[in-house]
């Protein structure tokens, strides 16, 4: 199993036990669904037995995305405004990471700033008002709350804001990750 981690804060984003597609070379389009736990499930991305699937849900049972549950992402309140402001930064934090003169290097800019371009435009056209997007960090704050703890919240700031959105259908989830900012850990 591939576990893939945000390369500048280490935070576990999603593994390949979900559906995972590679989209213009640039992101990772990962499926995922609303689940039904209970207090003390483990979800590890797999289907529920026959078993499991016969029981009824219980007062404590609640429904969450499975990917977020699973990674404990973190939801945050970003408008268009403050997601265009955060993506330069990080994009530029990537783009450090990629070496100087390779294709890889020219592919991330040239793609990234498409594909940055086509979720504003997506962002736009949400007709009420609102965003067609739901913005998610890995797992960990981006409050300070002493000074040794500086450093890992100006990490997180800088990091990677996945992007969940849905299908077509307007009911299946899914999220989006920038391929380059993600490393694979083989468990």
């Amino acid at each position: 199993m591939l576990l893939y981690e945000d390369i500048i804060t280490g935070a576990e984003m999603f593994s390949d036990a979900f559906p995972v597609k590679e989209v213009d070379g640039i992101v990772y389009e990962v499926d995922c669904a609303m689940i039904t736990i209970k207090e003390g499930d483990v979800d590890i991305g797999a289907n529920p037995s026959a078993e499991e699937q016969e029981e009824g849900t219980d007062n404590s049972a609640q429904t969450v995305n499975n990917v977020i549950h699973s990674f404990r992402l973190q939801q945050m309140n970003f408008d268009l405004a403050s997601w265009k402001a955060h993506i330069k930064g990080y994009m530029k934090n990537i783009k450090e990471k990629i070496p100087e003169g390779g294709r890889e290097r020219e592919e991330f800019e040239r793609g990234a700033t498409a594909y940055a371009k086509k979720i504003i435009t997506l962002h736009k056209k949400d007709k009420d008002g609102g965003s067609n997007y739901e913005f998610y960090i890995g797992d960990g704050d981006w409050i300070i709350t002493d000074e040794n703890e500086q450093d890992e919240a100006k990490k997180q700031k800088e990091g990677m804001v996945a992007l969940l959105n849905y299908r077509e259908d307007g009911i299946t989830p899914y999220f989006t990750f920038w391929k380059h900012g993600l490393k694979q850990v083989k468990l």
